[in-house]
């Protein structure tokens, strides 16, 4: 079976923790401290290390998943996490657009510090006052719709959701092991959901009704 690492990274509140708690298969480790800054006045905890989860997909891949604190103060994390990933998730909370460019400043972070396949999950879709995705990605920097990365759209509180996101992220990774296919599929491309293998493992965490 393949080890495969996943880092799930993006602005504090974007639902990171939550991704990581839904998709893992065994009981979550994390690192969640209480917020005494800015971050404070929408959520009343901070990951400070790293959120670890693991899943099996099908019979060939063991999957770890690891959420990487949002706040840029702790970014020496950032680079010991993604040194070692074979792909990643940027999540960007849609309902935040003033934290747009701090997701920004996150992708420019891992970008110049690796070389891996990575994909754009919009979170929070269904918040009052929320970008549409393509506005998301503008701001981010994708002005030509023919050079968008790959984009899903993810509930980090719904497994479904959560699945699909790293089936994406899967894909990307086998296409970027084809010559030149690294990242070929736009946003709205349709998926073939891979096969997740129920393990009778130590109770998952309960998926907090927040996105954090």
């Amino acid at each position: 079976m393949e080890i495969l690492r996943l880092v799930v990274t993006g602005t504090p509140g974007a639902g990171k923790s939550t991704f990581v708690r839904a998709a893992s298969h065994v009981g979550v480790i994390n690192t969640d401290r209480a917020a005494t800054d800015e971050t404070a006045q929408f959520k009343p905890q901070t990951t400070v290390a790293f959120d670890y989860g693991r899943v099996t997909v099908g019979s060939a891949i063991d999957l770890h998943i690891y959420g990487t604190p949002g706040q840029s103060r702790f970014n020496f994390m950032w680079d010991i996490l993604i040194r070692r990933a074979h792909a990643y998730i940027l999540l960007v909370a849609a309902h935040r657009p003033e934290d747009i460019p701090k997701a920004k400043q996150i992708l420019a972070f891992m970008t110049n510090q690796v070389k891996i396949p990575m994909v754009i999950g919009i979170t929070h879709l269904d918040c009052p006052g929320a970008c549409a995705p393509e506005e998301v990605l503008l701001r981010l920097g994708y002005i030509d719709s023919r050079q968008y990365p790959f984009t899903v759209l993810v509930d980090s509180n719904s497994q479904l959701s959560v699945n699909m996101a790293i089936n994406t992220s899967i894909l990307a990774l086998l296409l970027s092991r084809k010559k030149g296919l690294s990242n070929d599929l736009a946003f709205g491309h349709s998926v073939r959901p891979l096969e997740y293998q129920e393990t009778p493992v130590a109770p998952k965490a309960k998926v907090a009704s927040r996105q954090r």
